[in-house]
């Protein structure tokens, strides 16, 4: 932290000459803003991209500022005396769980010297300004052969794009203008808005949290999924998925928190029921919404979701009638064609399962995992050098799996003999 120890003789030096020595740092400012923010943008890791906006502090400003914390005391070099935010930056975040990740990024790049968190020790019933403050040492490799006063940090701000927003708002409302609203309406208008800013920072995270549980979870179901199909195919590993651990066993039927009647929730009731083995139950709910009537492009996605716990439970035909509807219901689902394929594939009804992969490479040519899979039906369809192309057009987009030369090889046995 830098030490804020009170001058003997508080002196200021001459306006226009202190001017002139400011002036005579902007460029190196400048340099240093565009390093630093390059090294910023190299170490700051959150779930989604933050905005980054730098700024070197105008003359007047750092003037102003300066005459009001001369009282506490400066440090600087000689005849500059040097304030914490003459560089300073806002990282603007989506998440509120962006802005612990970008503090945590910040310590591990860099020396900190203080954290403020503004609006932190206010009362529940108070709502105003809020953001993270965070004064930051300049990396010795970032300096390096730049004119800078001695002692000069920056800072960093950390907010939501709500509270930004706010910040914004506020400053123009109450900072930058001469009449500030004092009667009591005005101020309760104030905070009511400042209040439903921050409620929606709040259900903004929730409905994060939410997203990514849902995620998680379908991520396990879509990887057990193409394990099984692996199994049934008479491949040794699953290939579309990495790091799959072994099938769940049964769990107790055990309600989820998130369930509250919603098409959501029960989506991600009917996933995690089949994550726990509990495929009935899946069936059940997805059945459920299904008989809802839901739009078009939702009954698609249930039709496969059931169509995958059916899969799971090897009931291939009502998988393969599932997969068919989720087709149906949404023409532009070119997975609900892929899944079809697999089906066939696992009943040995190879030509099926191509017609059924080459309708889904039609609706989107960028599926290498697609191609693999149709290789596969052709050769045993005994169409090896149709097989081929297919490994070669996997391979080019970046399919690099030893199923793909365990199969040409075999490929090449048949061409052989």
């Amino acid at each position: 932290m830098m030490n804020k120890k009170p001058l003997h003789a508080p002196w200021l030096p001459n306006r226009d000459t202190l001017l002139h020595t400011y002036e005579s740092y902007i460029p190196d400012f400048k340099i240093l803003l565009d390093r630093l923010e390059v090294r910023l943008k190299d170490c700051v890791q959150t779930s989604s991209a933050p905005t980054y906006k730098g700024r070197i502090k105008n003359f007047n400003s750092y003037y102003r500022k300066l005459l009001r914390v001369m009282p506490t005391g400066i440090e600087g070099n000689g005849d500059f005396p040097v304030i914490s935010d003459i560089i300073g930056f806002r990282i603007i975040c989506a998440f509120l769980e962006d802005l612990t990740e970008v503090e945590r990024s910040l310590r591990s790049c860099f020396t900190i010297y203080e954290v403020e968190r503004k609006g932190a020790d206010r009362h529940f019933r108070e709502f105003g300004y809020e953001s993270t403050h965070i004064l930051l040492a300049i990396p010795p490799d970032i300096s390096n052969g730049l004119r800078l006063p001695l002692n000069l940090i920056f800072e960093i701000q950390v907010r939501t794009i709500l509270q930004d927003a706010w910040a914004e708002v506020e400053h123009e409302l109450v900072y930058k203008s001469e009449f500030s609203p004092f009667d009591l309406p005005l101020k309760r208008k104030l905070a009511s808005i400042n209040a439903s800013l921050s409620l929606a920072d709040i259900i903004f995270q929730e409905i994060r949290d939410y997203q990514n549980k849902l995620n998680r979870e379908l991520d396990k179901r879509r990887g057990d999924f193409y394990h099984k199909a692996d199994i049934e195919s008479d491949l040794d590993t699953a290939f579309e998925m990495t790091g799959l651990s072994d099938k769940t066993e049964q769990m107790p039927d055990i309600v989820s928190p998130y369930v509250q009647g919603t098409i959501d929730d029960l989506i991600l009731e009917a996933i995690e029921a089949h994550n726990k083995g509990n495929l009935d139950r899946a069936v059940s709910i997805y059945s459920r919404i299904i008989d809802a009537q839901p739009n078009a492009v939702v009954l698609s996605i249930m039709f496969k979701h059931r169509g995958m716990a059916y899969f799971a439970q090897s009931k291939y035909e009502e998988a393969l009638a599932d997969f068919r509807k989720s087709a149906e219901s949404n023409p532009e689902n070119f997975r609900a064609w892929y899944y079809i394929g697999i089906v066939y594939s696992v009943l040995s009804r190879h030509e099926e399962a191509i017609s059924s992969f080459s309708r889904s490479l039609e609706m989107n040519v960028y599926q290498p995992f697609v191609y693999f899979r149709r290789a596969q039906s052709m050769y045993h369809a005994g169409l090896y050098m149709e097989a081929l192309t297919d490994l070669d057009k996997a391979v080019s987009l970046g399919f690099n799996k030893p199923e793909e030369k365990s199969l040409r090889i075999m490929i090449a046995q048949k061409l052989d003999s």
